[in-house]
């Protein structure tokens, strides 16, 4: 049983808490190590240590920092296959969906390498007689962030990187359930040319997350997780005087017209329904078919691509489509609203119940499910079931469509596949989701746009990458100057004589 440390100053920390959390391999059941569980005075050494390095790095000017992110890129790509396989090891994601998670974080670090044209600020020459005015953009400080088990590198990546170009010290409290991956980014940061004690990596549950919202050396803080989580760490979080910015759950609809190409839209919707076992907040867990006669073709579409899935341990192959989930709780949780919707009368088209994986007995495998006549009051489609379940909510028109995903609590992101465009224009337009996709199923953007979502999926002024990344991660100072006449006007060479 292999313990794991934290990362402080540059160097592996042993726990001194007492404290662990099993380190499970999904596709087995098996505890693989265990992950220290930060005391507060950890935390406490920790921001200690990064306030000590923090204003030297910021003292670098913008174009040395950047010099690190693009050491870092090189550095990422090539150990892409090992950070590839301990991320899947942790996780039970599949090989090429884990080396995605690595590079959509490594885009957003390519995106920080334009730091010096990002961090300038503005002039105004002439302001009032005599005056100018400029701005300046400053870190904050030492900034923090706690982030999920589903992306162990892409998140901890969209938060550090831009976080750490502006010149900040950070301090990552990843996910207990998978913690290798973002201490071997550390690493590598410091491979780069990163100062020791500027990333800094503290394993930690509740009682580590509390201390860094509480405690008085760190400025700002962003999390991504579950609703009710996001809920609490932003209100505590700004009580206590921080900027924080907050992400959380997501029920995600897909509207399918009925000019929509049925192939395409069944393909979508099986990659963007089931990929990573539907372990994303960007997953679609609801598709929206326009008309009986549209959600008739759409079932008969999905059924066989759903029953032809191929699920297994990532050590099988390229050709698995999905591996197990995180957890056995969240296995149980998972079956557990499948049965609510059965109960509740939706027709289970494809029942993944009974799905069982021989050598594989105690892994965390839940079978895919596609659930039809699914409506708003039941549970499945309330609830974010981050598994491998689609659920079809049929609608008369395309207003009724529009509707279900603007009333939903949720608004993280949405699709519609037409080949009308003034529907898909007016539909981009009144929606009230923060991320939309036109004939693409998960819209994420690309690292030069910023990510987030609108109502109950998203808390705060500013969203995660692109250039909301740097305002969230520094303070804007203007400075008014105005300098009293002097040498140019000429040179005096004989004292002045005494009052």
């Amino acid at each position: 049983m292999q313990n794991l440390t934290h990362y402080i100053g540059g160097a592996h920390a042993e726990g001194r808490s007492g404290r662990y959390a099993d380190v499970f391999n999904p596709a087995t059941g098996e505890v693989q190590s265990r992950a220290p569980l930060a005391s507060r005075e950890e935390i406490d050494l920790a921001v200690e240590t990064a306030q000590k390095a923090q204003p030297g790095w910021a003292a670098t000017n913008p174009q040395r920092r950047a010099r690190v992110m693009m050491e870092f890129v090189r550095l990422l790509n090539r150990d892409m296959d090992k950070l590839a396989e301990a991320l899947s090891r942790e996780h039970g994601k599949t090989i090429p969906d884990a080396k995605g998670d690595v590079q959509r974080g490594l885009e957003v670090v390519e995106f920080c390498i334009g730091a010096p044209h990002l961090l300038k600020g503005e002039y105004t020459d002439g302001a009032g007689p005599g005056i100018d005015m400029y701005s300046m953009r400053q870190p904050l400080g030492v900034s923090a962030g706690i982030t999920p088990f589903n992306f162990p590198a892409m998140i901890p990546m969209w938060m550090f990187a831009p976080a750490i170009a502006c010149g900040n010290a950070f301090i990552l409290k990843p996910s207990e359930r998978a913690p290798s991956v973002p201490m071997m980014l550390a690493e590598l940061m410091e491979e780069a040319g990163l100062p020791k004690g500027i990333l800094q990596v503290v394993n930690g549950d509740k009682d580590a997350v509390d201390a860094i919202l509480e405690h008085e050396g760190i400025a700002s803080v962003g999390f991504v997780g579950s609703t009710p989580i996001a809920e609490y760490i932003y209100g505590k979080g700004c009580a206590h005087g921080k900027r924080v910015q907050c992400f959380g759950g997501a029920k995600n609809h897909m509207i399918i017209m009925p000019d929509a190409d049925m192939e395409k839209a069944a393909d979508a919707l099986v990659g963007a329904g089931y990929g990573a076992a539907g372990e994303r907040c960007m997953a679609i867990s609801v598709a929206v078919p326009v008309g009986d006669e549209t959600a008739d073709r759409l079932i008969a579409a999905l059924k066989p691509r759903i029953e032809s899935l191929k699920v297994g341990p990532y050590t099988s192959g390229d050709d698995v489509d999905f591996g197990p989930v995180i957890t056995a709780a969240a296995k149980e949780n998972i079956l557990k609203l499948v049965q609510s919707g059965v109960d509740a009368g939706a027709e289970l088209v494809v029942d993944g119940r009974d799905f069982g994986l021989q050598g594989y007995e105690n892994g965390f495998f839940v079978g895919a499910h596609l659930f039809d006549r699914v409506t708003p009051d039941m549970e499945i489609y309330r609830k974010e079931i981050f598994g491998p379940v689609l659920s079809t909510v049929r609608a008369g028109s395309y207003e009724e469509a529009l509707k279900l995903a603007m009333d939903h609590e949720m608004g993280n992101g949405t699709a519609i596949f037409t080949r009308d465009g003034d529907a898909a224009r007016d539909f981009a337009n009144r929606v009230n989701v923060g991320m939309v996709g036109i004939n693409v199923p998960i819209p994420v953007p690309l690292a030069y746009h910023s990510f987030g979502g609108w109502k109950k999926s998203a808390f705060g002024d500013l969203n995660q990458h692109g250039t909301d990344s740097f305002k969230f991660y520094t303070k804007t100072k203007t400075v008014t100057a105005r300098w009293p006449s002097g040498i140019k006007d000429g040179g005096e060479f004989n004292f002045k004589p005494m009052d």
